[in-house]
């Protein structure tokens, strides 16, 4: 009897040294490789945050002030939005070794500034609850899985097409008012772009900072940087809006967010089980839901900039501008 305790002793000191050894192979190889990231993969990373922001930021804001929220609640909403986004980025990309970046839905918060009309804000984190419990039920039944997998590819090739093409017609329309930034970036893009690809960004990018200081367009009165901590809203649910709010955000979010997402990904060579995808992000906005996670989707645009040759050239190791991604949300 003794012996046997002695050699379960035994087992399990080595079981846990076992453990030991490989939490610290880990934890070397993920520290050596931040360390060994080359500027333009960590600029990618950068800018999928930037633009992420930058473009929708303001929408999400408008939804939640329809909503009832002070403005303390709405920058925990950002908080809870930014945590999500960072847990399941930094989860999925390490998980499968694949650029997987997670964004909120733009399209969905376009809808919920007309669709909050008239909600309180108790309904309205019942209506967040029920779409990502929707979300995830698509998931676990695989039905979205299937409906991407008879997609053809130059289907889904096309639909990212589609929705790049706005944003670079976009470009070009905001020439009519800032003629000079605009101007100057594009100029400086092509011109780095035929001289050092991975670097053009990096050099549209210092130009139009450069551009925008020089024209004191940089406002940073009244401006205070502070910790938000979320805070937690009760849900009150009610079968209407579940069918008149709830049940639209599912559907424009799967078509308009995870669909354009997993499109991505095909068409830049990569491949991850698409149910797992929608059933963690899925989980993830439904546990965040009453802290003001309305919803957590396969990013399409931002993530097109992690997947493409000019974050890295090897294919295999893109996956580093994912993680870098996380620095800024989190």
């Amino acid at each position: 009897m003794r012996l046997l305790r002695q050699n379960g002793s035994l087992s399990l000191v080595r079981y846990n040294g076992q453990m030991l050894r490989c939490l610290y192979a880990i934890t070397h190889e993920v520290t050596m490789r931040l360390f060994s990231i080359p500027p333009p993969t960590l600029l990618a990373g950068f800018l999928a945050v930037l633009i992420g922001y930058a473009s929708s930021a303001a929408i999400i804001w408008q939804a939640a002030i329809v909503a009832g929220a002070t403005t303390a609640q709405i920058s925990g909403w950002m908080t809870a939005l930014g945590l999500a986004m960072g847990v399941s980025t930094l989860a999925l990309t390490l998980w499968y070794r694949v650029p997987v970046l997670t964004a909120w839905s733009t399209p969905g918060a376009a809808l919920l500034v007309t669709g909050l009309q008239g909600l309180t804000l108790n309904e309205t984190i019942g209506v967040f609850i029920v779409t990502n419990a929707l979300i995830v039920l698509c998931g676990i039944t695989g039905l979205f899985a299937h409906l991407m997998r008879i997609i053809p590819h130059s289907l889904a090739a096309a639909m990212l097409a589609g929705i790049l093409l706005r944003f670079g017609l976009q470009a070009f329309a905001s020439l009519d008012g800032q003629f000079t930034l605009c101007g100057s970036m594009l100029l400086v893009w092509l011109a780095t772009r035929a001289v050092a690809p991975r670097y053009a960004v990096i050099a549209a990018m210092i130009i139009g900072v450069v551009i925008v200081i020089a024209q004191g367009d940089i406002v940073t009165t009244d401006v205070v940087f502070k910790p938000v901590l979320p805070t937690y809203i009760s849900p009150d649910f009610s079968f209407a809006h579940s069918l008149s709010v709830a049940l639209p955000l599912f559907l424009v979010t799967m078509a308009s967010q995870n669909a354009p997402g997993i499109a991505a990904m095909k068409a830049a060579g990569y491949s991850a089980p698409v149910s797992p995808l929608i059933v963690f992000t899925g989980l993830l906005a439904l546990v965040f839901s009453p802290f003001g996670v309305y919803s957590v989707g396969i990013a399409a645009i931002t993530a097109a900039i992690c997947q493409s040759p000019e974050a890295h050239p090897d294919k295999d190791q893109r996956w580093l501008a994912a993680a870098v991604a996380v620095m800024p949300v989190s």
